[in-house]
């Protein structure tokens, strides 16, 4: 699948790797753990059957900044992330709408990289649809059923025979992952939201109300790929991310991110799943952005309390003032839209314009010294955006004369570090 086009960072003078951020599953500050001069990203992507809201950008932007973060530090970054392009609400959606759901998903996928590339977000390397990675997915499924991790469920109450679910109970008895330990719940939490994300504790002939499932048979009007030895079908959910990650980052790759309604069960059982196929953990590092609400009600597609980064940008808001709001907001924060912080969010970039035809524009190395530092502490993006103001105000003006070192454009390192075009 093809992704969107952005333009490469400017180099800039390396700054020391001193990140530390929340991992979600040992509930602890930490540095990521990448290897020396490489780091690797996994984000999970949209459903494509509805538009970009500020929800999905939140979190895009978000890890856009951890790159830009590592980029600045020297190290090299491989990124991956998958679109669903084939899912129960898209073809619901395409049902309700009378839309060909293949055309549905690419509708809305081309939308939503044409939303990150006026936000600045850096294209991954691999952008790979679920429906990209079927072989993949046959293989994996295949493995956990010869090895006893996974299980064919007969069909009960109009369900036909052959869906394949994973098991829980066996995957912890081999080791290598226990349930609950990366989205860091208990099992009342997650009795609760299972079937809130897309779970069916009560599906007959299951083994453990939170098996999740695997492989979906064919049903009559529902799309479907030769599966093998599995039948005709397509995947569940959480399998596509762990065969992706697994084909395109090292194993296991430095971080999965995404938002805090995907701890569980999505990131709870990709990881599981990988595991349980090679033994090998998915990820060292897993990272959470908080919800954006809207009118008192978290941000989602099922509740329709939207606001689109398109619908914004039709109105002829400037991507990066909806970045630079976005960006105040710490990510791990939920916090509520409105337009008084878009309002803000434009007087402070036209502060920092101004500010660019003063006698400080070439203070970029104390910026980016300072805003990198303050990335560094869980990726405080408030805290780096007080570095600009504090430039803009004439408190931050760089290098004593005399130091011999060149003056860097400010314009330059809002771009690269956190890919905010003033020019």
């Amino acid at each position: 699948m093809k992704s969107w086009s952005t333009p490469a960072p400017a180099p800039l003078p390396v700054q020391p790797d001193r990140l530390r951020v929340f991992d979600t599953a040992s509930q602890s500050l930490r540095h990521p753990g990448n290897e020396a001069e490489q780091a690797s990203l996994y984000v999970c992507g949209i459903t494509p059957y509805d538009a970009t809201h500020l929800g999905h950008a939140t979190t895009y932007v978000s890890f856009d900044l951890l790159q830009r973060y590592w980029r600045a530090a020297g190290l090299e970054v491989s990124y991956t992330q998958n679109v669903t392009d084939v899912d129960d609400p898209l073809l619901e959606r395409a049902e309700a709408t009378g839309v060909d759901w293949r055309a549905l998903a690419e509708d809305q996928t081309e939308l939503f990289r044409t939303d990150m590339a006026a936000l600045n977000v850096l294209a991954p390397d691999h952008y790979v649809g679920a429906t990209e990675a079927i072989g993949l997915v046959v293989d994996a499924v295949q493995a956990m059923l010869a090895d006893g991790t996974a299980y064919r469920v007969p069909g009960r109450d109009g369900e036909p025979d052959g869906d394949v679910y994973f098991d829980v109970r066996a995957a912890e008895a081999r080791g290598g992952w226990r349930l609950g330990e990366i989205g860091a719940l208990s099992p009342a939490e997650m009795a609760e939201v299972f079937p809130e994300r897309g779970g069916d504790p009560d599906r007959p002939g299951k083994r453990d109300p939170l098996d999740p499932l695997l492989w979906r048979v064919h049903r009559d009007g529902e799309p479907a790929w030769d599966g093998r030895t599995l039948g005709q079908g397509r995947p569940g959910w959480h399998i596509e991310c762990s065969v992706i990650a697994r084909e395109h980052l090292p194993a296991p790759f430095t971080v999965q991110g995404g938002g805090s309604d995907l701890r569980f069960p999505h990131h709870e059982f990709s990881a599981a799943h990988a595991t349980a196929v090679d033994g090998r953990p998915l990820a060292r590092t897993y990272l959470h952005s908080g919800m954006v609400a809207l009118d008192g009600q978290k941000m989602s597609k099922s509740l329709g309390n939207l606001e689109l980064v398109s619908r914004l940008r039709a109105r002829g808001v400037e991507p990066v003032a909806i970045r630079a709001a976005l960006l105040d907001r710490h990510y791990r924060s939920d916090w509520e839209w409105s337009e008084d912080l878009l309002a803000a969010a434009q007087e402070r970039v036209a502060r920092w314009r101004a500010a660019l035809d003063g006698p400080h524009a070439g203070a970029g190395r104390a910026v980016l010294a300072a805003a990198h530092a303050a990335l560094s502490e869980d990726l405080d993006a408030p805290a780096a955006l007080r570095v600009l103001d504090a430039w803009a105000a004439g408190e931050l003006t760089g290098e004593a004369e005399g130091s011999g070192e060149d003056p860097l454009d400010l314009a330059v390192v809002a771009d690269a570090l956190l890919g905010l075009v003033l020019r």
